[in-house]
């Protein structure tokens, strides 16, 4: 572990101690894959208080955690808030991408963890942030790359985003984490591999480096550079004694 991970441990424990000294709520900013990788392979004995994760949606990558004292007996909420952002003319802007958005808000001096995810919708993006950095954001982003935008805030509760998917089938030797990722991208078994062993394949939030991890049904499989996807289940098996297998991949 590096000096930046252990350094992101020793704030997640601290985090958990203020929690349960103070029975209080703490939380995070934006935690990544691999910060989130770092949380949950902590040993749950450094925790003293317990924790939950969420980044707005179902499905978000990036997450704030929530440390909760064990007598929490009211609701909570997470401090963030959405960025909804429009083309303030729409017949003259640009096709803007996920980094032409990222760029324009980091120019602005903001670090990527007050940052959340960025969905990108037909008619505009929404930017889950910091709740502390929103009206900051929400006032100076005017414009991205040549278009001039409108930016607007929204509670994340008003949020109804349903992650597109296409489903994909096929048969596989064995429900291996290198043999489904080979059948959901169009990439060999031995590209998927580098892949794994190279530390860019998450399973469910957890770091998985081994080619012959076997997969659950239900897993959610993310893969740095490439996207996510859902491993649904074994349909069958083929006379072959290969099985028929299907995923949701997400686009």
């Amino acid at each position: 572990m590096n000096k930046e991970e252990t350094l992101l441990r020793k704030r997640l424990t601290e985090l958990s101690r203020q929690a349960y000294h103070k029975d209080i709520v703490t939380f995070s900013d934006f935690l990544n894959l691999n910060e989130l990788n770092i949380l949950h392979t902590t040993p749950k004995d450094l925790f003293p208080a317990r924790y939950e994760t969420f980044g707005g949606y179902e499905m978000a990558e990036r997450q704030m955690v929530a440390f909760l004292p064990d007598a929490l007996c009211y609701e909570y909420q997470y401090p963030m808030q959405v960025l909804k952002i429009r083309p303030a003319n729409p017949r003259f802007a640009e096709e803007l991408s996920h980094r032409d958005y990222l760029g324009s808000l980091m120019n602005l001096g903001v670090e990527r963890c007050k940052m959340g995810d960025i969905l990108l919708l037909e008619d505009c993006a929404e930017v889950f942030v910091c709740q502390n950095m929103a009206g900051y954001l929400c006032q100076e982003l005017t414009r991205i790359r040549h278009t001039v935008v409108q930016t607007e805030l929204v509670a994340p509760e008003e949020i109804s985003y349903e992650p597109r998917f296409e489903e994909v089938k096929g048969t596989v030797s064995s429900i291996r984490l290198d043999s489904v990722l080979a059948l959901a991208y169009p990439l060999s078994r031995s590209k998927m591999t580098s892949y794994i062993e190279g530390g860019r394949v998450f399973v469910n939030g957890k770091l998985i480096t081994s080619n012959g991890y076997h997969l659950k049904e239900g897993d959610i499989l993310s893969v740095r550079g490439l996207g996510r996807i859902r491993y649904e289940g074994m349909l069958s098996e083929t006379k072959k004694k290969r099985c028929l297998i299907s995923l949701r991949k997400y686009i």
